[in-house]
């Protein structure tokens, strides 16, 4: 019983001297996205089309020595893009992904890693009207959406950093409401692909 405490006791100095000498760089994050809209409940009433958006904004890297694992966060402004039926649909915010990772090293200048996290995005845009040939439709947005990150990427030359996101939101991004159709709501999810540079 001893001997288990003893191992417990170092393997938990072990931990807290390598999160003291945690490496922590702030750096710069961007890139671009592919949204894609999913409907529920009025699909067949939109042509639906993907487009392209873009992020950018200061981001933070805690990782632990010898350990393989890491946290990073961004403060992002993020826009976000489609079209339903010839009309662009645009949602501009800001986001927040916070994602732990962890990173495989293959010597000092490179290593890969894996990440998950949720993600938060803060709608600016106001509600709007999404024009079909007879009618119209309302949209209410959702001022805040909740989503998971699943990315993949690599660290390079110590500074920089890629990567290869998948973002996939827990609540809509808007309903949709007529008095002529049934009441939906949509999702964007997106496909991101981004660059960092740490200072």
């Amino acid at each position: 019983m001893k001997k288990i405490s003893v191992i417990g006791l170092t393997i938990g100095l072990l931990l807290i001297a390598n999160t003291t000498f945690a490496q922590v760089r702030m750096g710069v994050k961007g890139g671009l996205s592919l949204s894609k809209v999913d409907f529920s409940g009025v699909a067949e009433n939109f042509d639906k089309k993907n487009h392209g958006g873009y992020f950018i904004g200061p981001t933070l890297e805690f990782v632990v020595p010898g350990v393989g694992l890491g946290v990073d966060g961004a403060l992002l402004f993020s826009q976000r893009t489609f079209e339903a039926n010839e009309r662009e649909v645009k949602q501009t915010g800001i986001e927040i992904p916070l994602n732990l990772k962890y990173i495989i090293g293959f010597g000092k200048q490179a290593s890969v890693f894996v990440s998950a996290g949720p993600d938060l995005f803060f709608d600016f845009e106001k509600n709007r009207a999404v024009w079909e040939p007879n009618y119209s439709m309302k949209q209410d947005r959702t001022r805040a959406e909740i989503a998971l990150n699943f990315g993949v990427g690599a660290r390079l030359l110590k500074h920089f950093q890629l990567g290869l996101t998948y973002n996939i939101p827990l609540n809509y991004s808007s309903k949709l409401m007529n008095i002529n159709i049934e009441e939906g709501t949509y999702k964007v999810k997106t496909l991101q692909v981004s660059a960092s540079y740490f200072f």
